[in-house]
C-alpha cells in the first residue's frame, strides 16, 4: 500500500508524458461526476479500497467523454489471476476507489459520433488492452504495446517503454475504469470491441477478452511445435488452456506442475484432458526437486517450459523476506526451475505477471546451456481474437473446459476472497449482471455466495 501511494506521488510530481490521445486516470466516474459520470444514473461496481480489500460500491454510470467512446452494458465479466496482484497491492499506483476488471463483454448502450461499424444493442467483447488502432504497434495488431493510450511516466522509466492502457489495472497502465461493473466506458470502441455472433454465447465469447489470447500467445510465442514435450507451471485457467493449445499445436506430451492449495487443479486438468501428465511438487520426496523429477520423466528435460503462475508467489523464506522488505518485487524461483529443467537449447516462456525486479536469477545456466528465455508480454489480443473466435465456432477450443462457477456481480467482493484462497474448486468464473442473458446450455448454474 505504501509503495503504491509513493508511486502515485512520484508520478504526480514528474507528470505524465505527452503521448496519450485518450483521457487518462478515469478509474471511477465519481471522481468528477460532472465530467465523467451520468448525472442521473448510478451503477454497481467492484472497487479496490486498499491492500487485500475490495468492496462493492455504487457510483455514477460512465458517460461518453470522447468521440470514439462506447458505453457498454456489461453482460459478463470474470476474475483473472492477474487481478489478485492488484488485490495484494503488488501492482503499483492503485488508488482507493479504482474500479477493477479487465475481462468483459456486453451490449452497446451508447456511443460517440466518431464510432464506425457498431450498432446500439450489439453484442461485443472487449480486449483487455486499449489500442488506438493507428500507431506503429497497432498497425501490426500488437495492440498490447499501443504507443498512444498510456502516458504513465514511471512505467516508461522502469521498462524503457510503455505498454498500452489497460482496463481496471491501475494508473500504472493509464488509469482506466474496469469492467467488474454494470457499465463500462471503452475508448476507441470501434477498435477495441469485437462483435460476437449469435452462435457464441457470452459464457464463451467473454474469454476472448484475455485468457484465450494470453494462453494462445504463450504457446505460439514460445514456439511449441510438433513433437515437443511441454511443461507448464501453474494449473489455473491460463495453464489449463495452454495445455489444450499445446496439444493443438502438436505437442507430444504436456506435463502440468502445481501443488500446495492449488493441487486440486491438477486433478481438474487431468479430468478434462486425460492425456496430460501431473507433477505435484508438494508430494515430491526429500531430495527430489521439480527439475530432477522432470529430467526423470523426459531425457534431458522438456523442450518447452511455460510459466503461468506469476512472480509474487515465493516458495522460500529467503525470497519472502526479500519481497517483504522491498529488496525485490518478484521471486526468480519458478523461472530458475524452468531454466534448469528444460533441455539444452530449450525454450522458456513467461506469461505470468512479473512487475519489476528479481534477485538470484540463474543467468549462468541461461547462457551456458543456450536457453531461450522469452517474455511473452501482455498478449496482443487484436492479433489473435478473430482466429480464436473461429476456433471456438469450429470446436477447436472450448472455454467451458475451465469454466467452473457463475455468480452475481453484487457478490464479487466475497468471490474475490474465495478465488484468492483457491477455495470451492473455483477455476474460472462467469460474473453476470442485471443485463445478462439466461445461462447458456452447458454453462454453470448460478451460485450464491452471500446469505
Amino acid at each position: 500500500m505504501a509503495m503504491s501511494q509513493s508511486a502515485n506521488l512520484a508520478e504526480k510530481a514528474m507528470g505524465h508524458g505527452d503521448n496519450a490521445v485518450t483521457e487518462q486516470n478515469v478509474t471511477n466516474p465519481a471522481r468528477d461526476r460532472a465530467k465523467y459520470g451520468d448525472p442521473s444514473e448510478n451503477m454497481k461496481a467492484l472497487a479496490w479500497m486498499g491492500k487485500n480489500d475490495v468492496q462493492m460500491i455504487e457510483c455514477p454510470k460512465p458517460k461518453i467523454i470522447e468521440d470514439r467512446d462506447v458505453i457498454l452494458k456489461v453482460t459478463g465479466s470474470t476474475i483473472c489471476g492477474s487481478d489478485l496482484h492488484l488485490l495484494h497491492g503488488a501492482v503499483v499506483e492503485l488508488q482507493k476507489g479504482d474500479i477493477l476488471g479487465h475481462e468483459f463483454c456486453g451490449k452497446i448502450d451508447s456511443m460517440g459520433p466518431g464510432v464506425k461499424g457498431l450498432e446500439i444493442g450489439q453484442r461485443v467483447v472487449a480486449s483487455f488492452q486499449i489500442a488506438c488502432g493507428e500507431c506503429m504497434y497497432c498497425k501490426k495488431k500488437l495492440s498490447s504495446q499501443c504507443e498512444r493510450t498510456n502516458s504513465n511516466t514511471i512505467e516508461n522509466a522502469m521498462y524503457g517503454g510503455r505498454t498500452a492502457g489497460m482496463f481496471g489495472y491501475s494508473h500504472f497502465t493509464g488509469g482506466f475504469a474496469g469492467g467488474q461493473a454494470e457499465y463500462v466506458r471503452v475508448p476507441f470502441g470501434d477498435v477495441n470491441l469485437l462483435k460476437l455472433p449469435d452462435d457464441v454465447p457470452d459464457e464463451k465469447g467473454l474469454y476472448l477478452s484475455d485468457v484465450l489470447a494470453t494462453s494462445w500467445n504463450c504457446v505460439v510465442d514460445t514456439g511449441v511445435k510438433e513433437g515437443d514435450v511441454v511443461a507448464i507451471w501453474g494449473a489455473g485457467p491460463i495453464g489449463m488452456m495452454c495445455a489444450e493449445m499445446s496439444f493443438t499445436n502438436g505437442a507430444s506430451r504436456v506435463i502440468m506442475i502445481d501443488g500446495g492449495n492449488g493441487a486440486w487443479r491438477l486433478d481438474l486438468c487431468k479430468e478434462k484432458m486425460p492425456k496430460i501428465e501431473l507433477l505435484n511438487y508438494t508430494d515430491l520426496p526429500r531430495g527430489t526437486t521439480v527439475t530432477s523429477r522432470l529430467k526423470e520423466m523426459e531425457h534431458g528435460g522438456p523442450d518447452v517450459a511455460l510459466e503461468c503462475v506469476a512472480g509474487e508467489y515465493a516458495k522460500s523464506w529467503a525470497h519472502r523476506f526479500e519481497m517483504m522488505i522491498g529488496a525485490e518485487t518478484d521471486t526468480s524461483e519458478i523461472v530458475n526451475e524452468m531454466i534448469t529443467s528444460v533441455k539444452n537449447y530449450g525454450r522458456c516462456g513467461i506469461t505470468g505477471v512479473y512487475v519489476g525486479f528479481t534477485n538470484h536469477f540463474n543467468i549462468g545456466s541461461l547462457m551456458e546451456r543456450g536457453i531461450r528465455l522469452i517474455g511473452n508480454g501482455q498478449a496482443p489480443v487484436h492479433l489473435y481474437w478473430e482466429e480464436l473466435l473461429q476456433m471456438i465456432r469450429d470446436g477447436k477450443t472450448d472455454p467451458y473446459m475451465m469454466l467452473s462457477h457463475r455468480c452475481k456481480v453484487e457478490e464479487m467482493d466475497e468471490v474475490y476472497k474465495i478465488f484468492d484462497a483457491r477455495g470451492d474448486h473455483m477455476q474460472k468464473i462467469f460474473v453476470q449482471t442485471k443485463f445478462s442473458d439466461p445461462p447458456a446450455p452447458g454453462s454453470p448454474a448460478l451460485k450464491t455466495f452471500k446469505s
